[in-house]
């Protein structure tokens, strides 16, 4: 029988492959290799997820499009001035990764001095009340909303998939998580890093994306053969490794939120985005990069307790319940403040 996980990639993160979950034949094995990576190292790549290769190489190509407008043209559908309302083009500058605690409430940013060397495009579902879409304006980007949508919700179908495998790797109820994300209330990014010089990378002077962890429950991360992702080692912090493209895959993350879900069994691990390992030292130009993560969240109206069977009288809860709308909101607007 041929083995679900390979050990061997550069980073250090598993690399597992989702068909026999799928498929029925391996379920709990495969669920037990996701936790176990999710516990390790907070990352996880999916092979076989799910996501057909030419939807991938589809959006990957409408962001190129989208991205290759005027700015003028892109400023059509502005990303508003606050992060609450996460729909929209945000030009270079707009938004400001910070790291902060885990506690929403206590808040202790590290913000830069020189603004992210990218630009982005947020979208969500349909009709949604809280964040409502902003799309270009009609016969600009032809194709552009459909496929967008599109998108979102095939990767809502493999989300849903990857929550039944955690379930089962936590060996309860396989609907357990699925239930909290049933309103797909996720948000669809498209991520355009311009072409800088790597000395002024590693100088921080055009810094790409800095060390963060996500806040939702977890991330779903398409991204091209660029390179330039890099997570750190979590039993060497500060020391970063490359995550780098495999073709075909997913780069699975958990976010702060499921971290706190599971009273702090997951990890939810620090990355960023750099120039590709292989140019550090180089007088180079580093490639533009593309990527689309799909970042994942509990429905707004989800009260939040501890997975059951991650505490008990000898280990007992660290968090208390929290309501998922309060959480999401504060950490959201701290991106555009």
């Amino acid at each position: 029988m041929s083995s679900i996980v390979n050990y061997e990639h550069e980073s250090g993160i598993p690399v597992v492959d989702f068909g026999p979950f799928r498929d029925g034949t391996r379920k709990q094995e495969v669920a037990d290799a996701i936790l176990r990576s999710f516990k390790e190292v907070g990352f996880v790549y999916l092979i076989n997820h799910g996501v057909p290769q030419e939807k991938m190489d589809g959006i990957i190509g409408w962001a190129k499009r989208l991205f290759a407008l005027p700015m003028e043209t892109k400023m059509l559908a502005p990303h508003p001035p606050i992060g609450t309302h996460h729909r929209g083009y945000s030009a270079p500058g707009l938004e400001k990764v910070i790291q902060n605690e885990f506690d929403p409430d206590k808040i202790v940013q590290s913000r830069k001095t020189t603004p992210d060397a990218k630009e982005n495009f947020e979208s969500g579902k349909e009709n949604d009340k809280v964040m409502p879409n902003i799309w270009l304006p009609d016969g600009i980007l032809p194709g552009f909303k459909e496929a967008c949508l599109d998108y979102f919700w095939t990767c809502y179908e493999v989300e849903l998939n990857i929550f039944r495998a955690l379930a089962l790797g936590f060996h309860i109820n396989e609907d357990f998580f699925t239930e909290y994300h049933s309103a797909a209330d996720n948000q669809l990014r498209m991520l355009h890093y311009f072409s800088v010089p790597v000395k002024d990378v590693e100088a921080g002077l055009a810094p790409r994306i800095g060390a963060h962890s996500d806040f939702g429950t977890i991330t779903m991360l398409l991204q091209d053969h660029a390179g330039g992702l890099e997570v750190e080692d979590p039993y060497n912090p500060g020391k970063f490794k490359a995550a780098t493209p495999i073709p075909g895959s997913l780069v699975i993350n958990a976010g702060d939120f499921l971290m706190r879900w599971s009273n702090d069994t997951i990890r939810s691990t620090i990355h960023r985005v750099r120039a590709p390992k292989h140019m550090y030292g180089t007088d180079c130009m580093t490639p533009e990069r593309y990527s689309i993560p799909y970042f994942c969240s509990p429905n707004y109206s989800a009260i939040i307790d501890s997975v059951p069977g991650t505490w008990s009288e000898a280990v007992p809860k660290k968090y208390e319940p929290i309501d998922s709308a309060e959480y999401r909101m504060k950490r959201l607007a701290m991106s555009y403040m």
